[in-house]
Order: C-alpha cells, then sequence, then structure tokens
C-alpha cells in the first residue's frame, strides 16, 4: 500500500517542548484507531461539532467544551497506518497551544487483553502549554476507555 505523503511537515524546532503518555488500552488497536481517525465525537468532541476525514493531508475540526466555554481544535492528518499510527497536527488557542500549529502521533501496539497506546505531543512554545497538556491527556484516554465501553456495552 502506497503512502501518502503529507503536505508541509510542521517544524517544530524552535518549539522544543514535548510530553508522552501511555495507557493500557483493552480494545483492539482497529477500534482505537477508528475512534482517533473518525470518532471523535463519540469521546472527545462536542456532538455535532467534528468536521473529520480520516485521511492524510485531510483537514479537521471540532470543539469542545470545558467550564462552559467553547474550545475550538484544528489539525490535519500527517500519517496513517491502519491499526498503528494516527499522526496529526493539533492546533489550539490561549488555554491549549496558544495558536501554535503541534503535533500529537499515537502509536497502536497490540498486547493480549488489547493495546498498548502511546501518545507523543510535540511542539509547545513554552513549559506552561506542555505541562497543561501533560496533565490532561491521561484523562482525555481514560475517558476514551470509558466511552468505548459504555459503547460496547449499548
Amino acid at each position: 500500500m502506497e503512502q501518502t505523503i503529507p503536505i508541509c511537515i510542521p517544524d517544530l524546532s524552535l518549539r522544543p517542548f514535548n510530553l508522552s503518555v501511555e495507557r493500557a488500552m483493552s480494545f483492539p488497536p482497529d477500534i482505537l484507531y477508528r475512534a482517533w481517525t473518525e470518532q471523535f465525537d463519540l469521546w472527545f468532541a462536542e456532538p455535532d461539532s467534528v468536521l473529520m476525514k480520516g485521511e492524510v493531508n485531510t483537514v479537521f475540526y471540532f470543539e469542545t467544551a470545558y467550564e462552559g466555554n467553547r474550545h475550538p481544535h484544528y489539525g490535519r492528518f500527517l500519517r496513517l497506518m491502519l491499526g498503528q499510527l494516527v499522526e496529526l497536527t493539533w492546533l489550539t488557542g490561549a488555554e491549549g497551544t496558544k495558536g501554535a500549529e503541534t503535533v500529537v502521533t499515537v502509536e497502536l501496539k497490540e498486547v493480549e487483553g488489547g493495546t498498548i497506546l502511546r501518545l507523543n505531543h510535540a511542539g509547545f512554545s513554552d513549559e506552561e502549554s506542555r505541562d497543561r497538556h501533560e496533565q490532561a491527556w491521561p484523562l482525555v484516554l481514560a475517558q476514551l476507555e470509558d466511552r468505548l465501553m459504555k459503547v460496547s456495552h449499548s
């Protein structure tokens, strides 16, 4: 299968702040891959706010809501390997990436009983933004598993 080349990979060299989180998930890689490429409204985004087509070089948009405030998220898919890897740019406002185009890489490794999900988020312009995301991503990944569990049992 031919891999599509991403348009203009962000230069992160002047934004050196990165983070990594890992979580063992009780779902197979293909289910998690679909959640990251087609189903943000199932586990992360506000209902009816997602514009997304899981293909390299396509852009996406969605909103989250926190404490009554709307938080738009923008990006584009850079690399996709079915059931193995999702890499996308991630751009949010003042309380997120502060307008910096960061890169989120989600690696999915099948293990007995599920998947090890490793998330790297790179390209923050300051420690504050990185630290805020470092605290948020474990909660978001727990929410992903919780929402998938509810869907699978309904």
